[in-house]
């Protein structure tokens, strides 16, 4: 019998050997096709759920969402709160993925691509260094029937098992990182600790060698670094670094326009990850460290709609969500969005759509509707 101190209870899977046989494949927990938002069990936007592997392959799955709550690497608590928060705190009146369009690109992703909902990773709630293998053993999983993991923080040290199983994966110089963050993450610790929020890319780099140069980030602007030494230390690796001054000196579409030149000219697959604090804090307060200054939603969403469509993106994720400091719940909207986003990328590219920057003509007023 499992008892709730065992050593290993947060990570020994469920026995259903008693369970009633069922074919494999993803299921749909919905009781009716349209349904109000805030009703039912939760999954991410309302898509199917999958147990296990056999049903992600069962069901051809495209992408895979599944939540990593996990924040004992952060200086402020409350991230792992995120999963939960992004699947429940919908705020449509209908959760019908089917039904859901970009209105930038009139691309139905969901009729596109096959997504799930894949649950959550287990994690030691007292040990990050425990949990990051498991996360990465998810990223594994889903990256094995051929889909795209869609990561949902959690704080920012989970980039540390996820790239770190593509990079095994796919091989470390072949793998780029679009890192959208008001921070550096470049850290060789905190305070003595390597395994933290703020030192992802530095034991990336450091130990699964993968090249500095293949690290893309967008947005940086925090008064607390980088510092000359760790400044320098970025420059030396080569790491393309976007700050937010350089954003507010051309323009985000402008930035966006070279980092796509970058990756082009770059690595051959992408790993997409946003820290919501690259958001200003009016419309992301709900993050343990909020920086003024930061991008827009209108600036962010065509950047991760851009990247998915028009580099090849492997894997995203979506981290540092505290819902507990957002009564307003604009930072789940906001963080689900760009999930929303990213994936309306995806579909885009699987459906040939990949002109740089496209928008319908349509909706962007380039193609007037008929006179009656």
């Amino acid at each position: 019998m499992i008892e709730s101190g065992d050593h290993e209870a947060w990570n020994i899977p469920v026995d259903r050997s008693a369970a009633p046989k069922r074919e494999p494949g993803p299921i749909d927990l919905r009781r009716s096709y349209v349904q109000a938002a805030y009703s039912g069990i939760p999954t991410f936007m309302g898509v199917p759920f999958c147990l296990n592997q056999e049903d992600l392959r069962a069901g051809q799955v495209d992408v895979a969402v599944f939540g990593a709550p996990l924040d004992s690497s952060s200086g402020h608590r409350g991230a792992a709160y995120g999963p939960r928060a992004i699947r429940a705190d919908e705020r449509y009146i209908f959760n019908t993925p089917e039904l859901l369009v970009s209105a930038s690109t009139r691309v139905s992703p969901f009729n596109v691509l096959r997504v799930v909902d894949y649950g959550d990773a287990p994690v030691d709630i007292f040990s990050v260094e425990n949990s990051l293998p498991s996360i990465g053993g998810m990223v594994r999983e889903v990256v094995d029937v051929g889909a795209v993991p869609v990561i949902i923080g959690g704080d920012h040290s989970l980039m540390i098992a996820s790239v770190g199983a593509l990079a095994d994966l796919y091989g470390p110089d072949k793998v780029g990182v679009v890192h959208f963050d008001a921070h550096p993450d470049c850290h060789e610790h905190i305070f003595g600790h390597r395994v933290t929020h703020g030192t992802p890319i530095w034991r990336l780099i450091e130990e699964k060698a993968m090249p500095g140069r293949n690290f893309f980030q967008i947005g940086l602007r925090t008064p607390s670094g980088p510092d000359d030494r760790l400044l320098n230390w970025m420059r030396r690796n080569g790491l393309r670094t976007h700050f937010m001054a350089e954003i507010d000196r051309i323009g985000a579409a402008a930035v966006i326009d070279r980092v796509i030149e970058e990756i082009q000219a770059g690595p051959e697959f992408v790993y997409l990850s946003l820290d919501i604090d690259v958001l200003d804090p009016a419309y992301a307060p709900g993050t343990g460290t909020p920086e003024p200054g930061g991008l827009t939603p209108r600036e962010l969403f065509p950047a991760l709609r851009r990247i998915c469509a028009e580099t090849n993106v492997i894997g995203i994720d979506v981290v540092e969500v505290a819902p507990h400091l957002d009564p307003g719940y604009s930072t789940t909207m906001n963080a689900r969005r760009a999930i929303f986003e990213g994936i309306t990328g995806l579909a885009m590219k699987k459906s040939g759509i990949t002109t740089a920057d496209y928008l319908n003509p349509i909706v962007s007023g380039d193609l007037k509707f008929p006179l009656a």
